[in-house]
């Protein structure tokens, strides 16, 4: 186990909720590296009502939220002074968790309209120096409620591993590790990782700077991984008894499935294109032997590309329209992707561009968009209407 982790220091926490609106209804509501910070933009903060959390589906494979009221009004920010805020998972309660990547803090976000305040409920051992390592993804399965654990994606220093972190409803416990030997480095950890809609935890990783790790599928780097909850291969994986699911990889951040049970993939580029990527099991997917569409049989081409300076994609996400929403970091926005019936896309459009600074991770969450930003210094979580990225 890791070093005890450090004190750390108080920070300012922002929570602003507003008057209740009485909905009756539950609706259903550098290139390739992460460097080249952009500041924050500034838009004011103001007032939202309060939301009604879109129920889970088999399709996400995440907890099933209870029925909240809806939440209307202009862009909120629920939780400030961060240092880089990276992962958002929402429990079944209409309340959230955030991790922090810097410290290895895990925030818990009480629901809109609850009138509690966000606080620290806990610290991971996270080994960090610099770079893109530290506390990275969080996971939630649809029985949480039931089984209340929760899952977390780290860095020490001689790997990145996956924890299963018990929650008790103001406090987590002592982590217990699932699965371990990820390649770490200073960049391209990946750490991603969510449920499915069959109930088995993927995970993106990236090649740890390592380009001959993403074609050799004896090594974890460059993948994505498809586990059990006590950390084995799952069943009907694509090579036998490895948790492999997919390879040639660079460095996967974001993982959604939209519901015909597709699953999508956000890919960093290295100098030339950032790819969106609809996952096949077993498949190739290129790097380094190719990046962005190459037209080369052995490698499955991306269904969008953008010049790595629009993008770095990171977390992603399906909207209540069906399409792919992807934060992008060094692009400094949210690009709306639409998705055709047969899986390709449309022409994706940009949302956002500028106004928050690098956008790290996006969630939609009772009729609105919640995203992170990662500008390194006083980051955010922060509430939007769907009209902002043209969801609805």
């Amino acid at each position: 186990m890791p070093p005890t982790p450090r004190m750390r220091t108080r920070r300012l926490v922002t929570w602003v909720v507003a008057s209740l609106v009485a909905l009756a209804a539950c609706t259903a509501g550098t290139p390739a590296s992460e460097s080249g910070k952009t500041p924050a933009g500034s838009p004011s903060t103001t007032t939202a009502a309060a939301a009604t959390t879109s129920p889970g589906s088999a399709a996400t494979g995440t907890a099933t939220p209870s029925p909240t009221p809806v939440q209307t009004g202009p862009a909120t920010t629920l939780l400030a002074g961060l240092e880089v805020a990276w992962s958002i998972a929402l429990l079944p309660d209409g309340s959230a968790l955030v991790s922090e990547r810097n410290t290895g803090d895990v925030y818990h976000v009480p629901a809109p309209g609850s009138g509690g305040q966000p606080r620290v409920v806990g610290r991971l051992p996270i080994e960090r120096t610099s770079g893109e390592g530290g506390l990275l993804g969080l996971a939630v399965a649809k029985d949480f409620g039931a089984n209340p654990v929760f899952y977390a994606y780290y860095s020490t220093d001689s790997d990145n591993r996956i924890a299963a972190v018990p929650w008790g409803g103001d406090r987590i416990g002592e982590p217990k590790v699932i699965f371990q030997g990820i390649p770490r480095g200073q960049n391209h950890n990946g750490g991603r990782i969510k449920f499915g809609p069959d109930g088995y935890l993927y995970v993106g990783t990236g090649e740890a700077g390592d380009t001959s790790l993403s074609q050799n599928r004896q090594s974890l780097g460059g993948k994505i991984l498809r586990i059990t909850r006590e950390g084995d291969a799952a069943p009907g994986n694509p090579f036998g008894g490895s948790p492999i699911w997919s390879y040639g990889h660079r460095n996967v951040q974001g993982l959604a499935w939209d519901s015909k049970g597709r699953m999508w993939a956000s890919e960093f580029g290295a100098s030339t294109w950032d790819e969106l990527n609809l996952i096949e099991p077993g498949r190739n997917y290129g790097w380094p032997e190719v990046e962005g569409k190459a037209g080369n049989d052995n490698f499955v081409d991306p269904v969008a590309q953008w010049p790595t300076s629009d993008m770095s994609p990171s977390g992603i996400a399906i909207g209540p329209d069906g399409a792919v929403y992807m934060a992008a970091l060094r692009g400094t926005s949210v690009w709306r992707v639409p998705i055709r019936a047969d899986g390709s896309a449309g022409e994706p459009q940009r949302k956002l561009n500028g106004t928050y600074g690098r956008i790290r991770d996006v969630l939609f969450v009772g009729g609105r968009l919640w995203l992170t930003t990662s500008n390194e210094s006083n980051d955010r979580l922060i509430s939007l209407p769907l009209s902002d990225v043209g969801a609805g």
